[in-house]
């Protein structure tokens, strides 16, 4: 894993924090589910280098891959948003950057939850439910201010 004491300083805290506000409303409101949530605001902190209907890419990993319940929504959409920066753009061209952020990005997120499956993640709440929509709000702006903090770093 990289080791955050030294970026913590390079790190934007009130991006971080922006991030994760606007990622909750996001999915609060429903305008975005939670892979679309994460993708768009970290293309907003990029400045947009990509029109934001791209968002569209992301709408299948919502609720664990179109509701199977597999990987984390809010987790693939951000690995999808870390390609913005660290993605490849040609053929062979090398990606530095995008494995180190990636795992990164997984490797935190299975620190605070354990477990990337969505259907496990919530399997203690009746879905569509307040407190179901409540831990998926908090997630999604986890995940927004981690991809927005490893955005923020150069590789």
């Amino acid at each position: 894993m990289i080791n955050m004491e030294g970026v913590s300083n390079m790190v934007d805290r009130l991006a971080v924090e922006t991030a994760r506000s606007k990622a909750e409303e996001l999915y609060r409101t429903g305008q975005y589910l939670c892979s679309e949530a994460v993708f768009l605001i970290a293309n907003e902190y990029l400045g947009h280098p990509v029109p934001d209907n791209m968002v569209r890419l992301a709408s299948g990993f919502a609720v664990g891959m179109g509701t199977a319940g597999c990987a984390c929504g809010a987790l693939t959409g951000g690995i999808m948003a870390l390609g913005i920066k660290y993605g490849r753009s040609a053929p062979g061209v090398p990606t530095p950057g995008m494995f180190e952020a990636a795992k990164e990005l997984h490797n935190r997120f299975r620190e605070r939850h354990r477990f990337t499956c969505c259907r496990t993640l919530i399997r203690d709440f009746r879905f569509g439910s307040a407190e179901h929509l409540q831990r998926y709000i908090s997630i999604t702006g986890e995940v927004a201010a981690d991809v927005v903090e490893l955005l923020s770093v150069d590789r």
